[in-house]
């Protein structure tokens, strides 16, 4: 059975809103044959937080932007992860050309006033970890309305559903 690991940061109503619905599309009717695994970012930067990541087969990223950054909880993760994971990095330290993209990921980024910070420095790690992006990036400003958190549902049922066995 294919493992899809969902980790997020969701301090507030609206990122749990949108966490909710992005779990809730991973578990969609139509979707058979994946494991769901859901972890709150500290916790997946904990003890055996590296073993969930290797033997995922999926990602799916949901934070909220802070103070034009990812969470640092999410931050706090990939540095706890980053190298037991297959990460790559530059004789400068700098994140480096990873092994090439196999194992597909989502992001999901909610801000108040702005999103591209934390885009950026998200995808900026993730470039360096064996993963690729397999879905547009979902950016959701301001309060959570019914459209935005549909698009979180197909962020989860799509990842999910490319890893569903055929």
């Amino acid at each position: 059975m294919a493992r899809l690991l969902v980790v997020h940061h969701s301090p507030t109503d609206s990122v749990r809103r949108l966490t909710d619905a992005v779990v809730d599309g991973t578990r969609d009717d139509a979707i058979e044959g994946v494991e769901v695994t859901v972890l709150a970012a500290l916790d997946a930067a904990g003890p055996g937080g590296a073993d969930e990541v290797l033997a995922a087969d999926g990602y799916l990223l949901v934070t909220p932007a802070n103070f034009g950054y990812m969470s640092g909880a999410l931050k706090h993760f990939f540095d706890s992860v980053f190298l037991h994971v297959g990460g790559a990095l530059s004789d400068d330290g700098s994140a480096g050309e990873g092994p090439g993209g196999k194992k597909p990921f989502g992001l999901l980024v909610h801000g108040r006033y702005d999103t591209t910070g934390a885009v950026r420095s998200v995808l900026g790690i993730v470039g360096a970890l064996p993963w690729q992006q397999a879905a547009e990036t979902v950016e959701v400003l301001g309060d959570v309305t019914d459209e935005q958190a549909e698009a979180a549902y197909e962020l989860g049922g799509t990842v999910a559903a490319l890893l569903a066995p055929s």
